[in-house]
């Protein structure tokens, strides 16, 4: 697996200007995905890249996010999953003949038929190309509501844990000049 699109933990921290317990602490509170080979830890270079650069907006992260719950579903139950994903890709089709939809559609079908962990990839990666796939997933559906607002739920508990507390004298200053 050592290849140039996955670093180690030391390659993501010189990258980052991070020590590596803080890439690690990122790891474990899920901010930066990682899989295990053996006893070590290795993180795509297009996540840790995303981090260095965040380019998603508030709506393209909600489908990061919500995409990264179908991630989880798909890989519980690959075959009903991909049914449902193939099924909502015949129905896109219909809806949209022609345009800029269909190049990205073709490319959902190339997608659903390379495999389940090609999939999961398009779904929980931040780069830019993954982004603009996700904006025609068909994926619909594939959540249940409770489901969706779980996820979105955690979106909202990972912001607030990134928040930085204000200090009590920045604070009686910003009040002062309110």
């Amino acid at each position: 697996m050592r290849t140039a699109e996955f670093l180690t933990i030391g390659e993501a921290a010189v990258l980052m200007r991070f020590p590596r317990w803080r890439v690690l602490d990122l790891c474990a509170r899920g901010l930066l995905p990682y899989v295990s080979v053996g006893s070590q830890r290795r993180v795509r270079r297009s996540d840790v890249e995303a981090l260095i650069h965040p380019v998603l907006d508030r709506e393209q992260t909600e489908q990061l996010w919500l995409h990264r719950a179908v991630a989880a579903k798909l890989a519980a139950d690959p075959a009903a999953v991909l049914a449902a994903a193939a099924i909502n890709l015949r129905r896109l089709r219909d809806l949209h003949p022609a345009g800029p939809e269909w190049m990205w559609l073709d490319r959902w079908d190339v997608l659903l038929d390379a495999g389940v962990s090609t999939v999961i990839d398009a779904l929980t990666s931040p780069a830019d190309y993954a982004v603009r796939l996700r904006s025609a997933s068909p994926f619909a559906g594939v959540l249940s509501e409770a489901e969706r607002r779980a996820a979105l739920h955690a979106l909202a508990e990972s912001r607030r844990e990134q928040a930085r507390p204000l200090r009590l004298d920045t604070l009686a200053r910003v009040m002062r000049a309110v």
